[in-house]
């Protein structure tokens, strides 16, 4: 969307900064600043909360009119949030739970093998009885072996993907990253970092493929212009299709939550 034209004494307003809380018309955004920016973008976050994008240096006046003049997309994006409201499953540590890795579904088999706390064999995902009886150790090791067996995955798709896209291979690493499927960061490493989240590894693996195109896009591209989406449509034609599957299954994945167990 255009941004305004704005009056010559802008300069009089103070800049933004990286993590402050921006307040307009009764509603909060939280900033996120980048010296590779040119424009303010703004991003309607999975659980509702908004995320003003900008340059650094960028006046907080021109970002409180650049809001103001998107009020109305605003507004439409929150309402379609709010039809689709996401629908995040719990999960107990008993035999038979289902947990899913790269679209298929595994039973969870309590075992007392003594080896290591999860592992995938045989075509069951194995836990040991002694993690499992403990919620919150038997999540914090299951999204554990998410996030090894999911950055092992990446590391291998990783290359190919940056190769069709002609763009450098950042460094990847797998971990909570909140809101967010993926990240990417400039700066970090020789071309940046991506942080992939550990629950997209439940995703079908061309989804979770999607999401590591999404990212390395943002190495050439920041924002999500049209120059972003020529660049992904070259890699995914059908990267819409794709977004639109994500943006459902993904309100449907488990994110840790853990049922009540006697």
């Amino acid at each position: 969307m255009p941004e305004p034209v704005l009056p010559s004494d802008i300069a009089d307003s103070p800049p933004l900064a990286e993590g402050q809380v921006l307040a307009v018309d009764g509603r909060d955004f939280l900033i996120v600043t980048s010296d590779r920016r040119k424009r303010l973008g703004l991003t309607v976050e999975r659980d509702g909360t908004l995320t003003l994008r900008a340059p650094v240096g960028c006046e907080a006046a021109r970002a409180e009119q650049f809001v103001r003049q998107s009020r109305a997309w605003i507004d439409s994006k929150l309402l379609l949030r709010g039809r689709h409201r996401p629908a995040h499953p719990t999960r107990e540590f008993r035999d038979g739970e289902s947990f899913r890795y790269l679209g298929r579904e595994y039973r969870l088999l309590l075992v007392d093998e003594g080896r290591a706390p999860v592992r995938l064999a045989a075509g069951r995902l194995r836990m040991d009885k002694v993690v499992a009886a403990e919620p919150a150790r038997a999540r914090r090791d299951l999204v554990a072996w998410y996030t090894k067996s999911g950055l092992r995955w990446s590391r291998g798709r990783l290359q190919p993907w940056a190769a069709r896209m002609e763009v450098p291979e950042p460094t990847v690493t797998v971990r909570d990253v909140g809101n967010r499927w993926g990240t990417y960061r400039p700066g970090e490493g020789d071309h940046g970092t991506m942080a992939l989240h550990w629950a997209v590894f439940q995703l079908p693996a061309h989804l979770v493929d999607y999401v590591i195109a999404h990212e390395l896009a943002h190495t050439r591209v920041s924002g999500h212009g049209p120059g972003y989406w020529s660049l992904l449509k070259r890699a995914i034609p059908e990267c819409e299709a794709r977004k639109e599957e994500l943006d459902d299954l993904g309100r449907r994945l488990w994110l840790g939550q853990v049922s009540q167990q006697v």
